[in-house]
């Protein structure tokens, strides 16, 4: 409790709310433009909070996550044109109620859901953080070390890329996390000759390259497109009827969106999907889905929202990020020496209840900036292409720099953007390698830890029942769907003659 109260005293500061306000703005506008997304923001303004103390910066970047993820719903419903992958399914129901002149009443109903579903994500966070954290209490460097092995195999179902890429993606950022000097053994790999490697490829200017400027790459060939606005000339809220219709598909997908979040490596995008699937399963009018379903809005978007406090559960509790904005915070916090983990919770507790608070926050004000400020931001997505990345390129270089004033980050963001926009290009998703260029050195540091603890035999791992545990859960994630597969592609014939 007094934790609790100490996080929200924190956020009795006036320089903290104003940033509160600020970057809720800013995450609006970042999720309302096409082609800038929760994971580019943060990835974009991490170098900027390096000078900030650790509470202020953290609450920046979170803010930016939650508030962007609820703007991609305002250019799918007004343009049909996602801000955000997680938005992706508003636009199959938000633009044509739009079309039919309900703009307001569709995005009230995305206001709505969005807020009822983020602020039951961050009380689940709230709850089972700490739950978790306690747990961990029990964990030593072999139960460390089995858990990130499972959070890397996670990555098969992250991104975009089929799972034996993404799979290749998160090793070769794994292989990325091991430049540098080695602590254990103070040799130096893959430096090349140069000392500003010595310590290893910085986070942030990689993740500013494969975020940023790699979509600076991919967006140029869309230089040409041509957005049609539907006309909003006044704001109609969800009247009492439409609440009554959807309070459950909210609350239902709430869960859904809380439960997807907390899974390591999934995210928004895929809790908005199986949101807005549910929705339609349990409706009594699943014709009406695709047509300008009130339904679809809001199981989508309370999904989607949801997800964001869900995703902060493992990041916070174990250092295993539940999603690509979640691996941008894990990284901030890691460059202003904070470790995720039962101690952060005992020894940074106002710390971590100022993140809590700062969530709440957020989802109360981007219901009223959203909503009333739609308009606005919609008008913010006919920002002429050949204006808008070459500003981001701009603030990419300029971040990179900032961190140590080192032209060698710069030379690393421009690098990894071009890697990053080559691995997009033949279907690999940059997402899983910046989180195992994360989880890399956590990996190799634990698997040290454990050779020293049990003396060099590290086969007695499995000899501990949270390692087996985690090692089990590992093969299944791996090897788990493609036996099930097998299964049932052998049992369909007999299946078939009906024998």
């Amino acid at each position: 409790m007094d934790a609790a109260l100490s996080g929200l005293l924190a956020l009795a500061d006036p320089y903290i709310l104003a940033l509160i306000v600020i970057a809720t703005l800013g995450g609006v506008l970042i999720g309302a433009l096409p082609g800038l997304n929760a994971t580019t923001g943060a990835a974009l303004l991490l170098p900027f909070t390096i000078t900030m103390d650790p509470i202020p910066a953290i609450v920046v970047l979170t803010t930016i996550y939650c508030s962007a993820t609820f703007a991609g719903a305002i250019t799918a419903i007004l343009i049909n044109t996602p801000g955000t992958s997680a938005s992706a399914t508003t636009c199959l129901d938000g633009y044509p109620l739009a079309q039919r002149g309900e703009a307001g009443r569709a995005l009230g109903m995305a206001a709505v859901s969005s807020t009822i579903g983020g602020i039951i994500s961050v009380i689940a966070l709230m709850l089972a953080a700490p739950m978790l954290a306690r747990a961990a209490y029990n964990f030593a460097p072999p139960e460390y070390f089995a858990l990130t092995v499972f959070g890397l195999s996670m990555l098969a179902s992250i991104g975009d890329g089929s799972p034996v890429k993404n799979i290749l993606s998160g090793a070769f950022g794994v292989l990325l996390a091991t430049v540098g000097v080695d602590l254990l053994t103070s040799v130096e790999r893959f430096t090349f000759g140069y000392n500003e490697l010595s310590e290893g490829i910085g986070f942030v200017p990689v993740m500013i390259g494969v975020f940023g400027i790699s979509e600076l790459l991919v967006q140029a060939g869309g230089l040409d497109t041509v957005r049609k606005q539907v006309s909003m000339k006044s704001i109609k809220l969800p009247g009492r009827a439409d609440y009554v219709k959807v309070w459950r598909t909210i609350l239902r997908s709430s869960g859904i969106g809380t439960f997807i979040g907390i899974l390591p490596a999934e995210g928004a995008t895929v809790a908005s999907m199986i949101g807005y699937n549910e929705a339609k399963r349990w409706s009594k009018t699943p014709e009406e889905f695709g047509n300008g379903a009130i339904e679809g809005i809001a199981g989508s978007e309370a999904a989607n929202n949801a997800a964001t406090g869900g995703a902060m559960v493992p990041t916070l509790a174990l250092g295993i990020p539940g999603s690509p904005t979640a691996a941008v915070i894990l990284a901030g916090m890691m460059v202003h020496g904070l470790r995720p983990g039962p101690s952060l919770f005992t020894e940074q507790a106002d710390f971590v209840y100022a993140i809590f608070w700062s969530m709440m926050l957020v989802n109360v004000l981007f219901f009223f900036v959203g909503l009333y400020g739609a308009k606005l931001f919609a008008r913010v997505t006919f920002i002429p292409t050949q204006i808008l990345w070459p500003t981001v390129f701009t603030f990419s270089i300029v971040g990179a720099y900032a961190l140590d004033q080192s032209m060698m980050d710069v030379w690393i963001a421009l690098a990894f953007g071009i890697i990053g926009f080559m691995m997009r290009r033949h279907g690999f998703s940059v997402v899983p390698m910046a989180i195992g260029l994360i989880l890399g050195g956590m990996l190799e540091t634990r698997l040290g830890q454990s050779m020293v603890m049990l003396d060099e035999q590290w086969w007695l791992m499995v000899t501990r029942p949270l390692t087996l545990f985690f090692f089990v859960l590992t093969a299944l994630a791996l090897f788990g769907p493609m036996i099930w597969g097998r299964f049932f592609k052998q049992r369909a014939p007999i299946d078939s003659t009906g024998e």
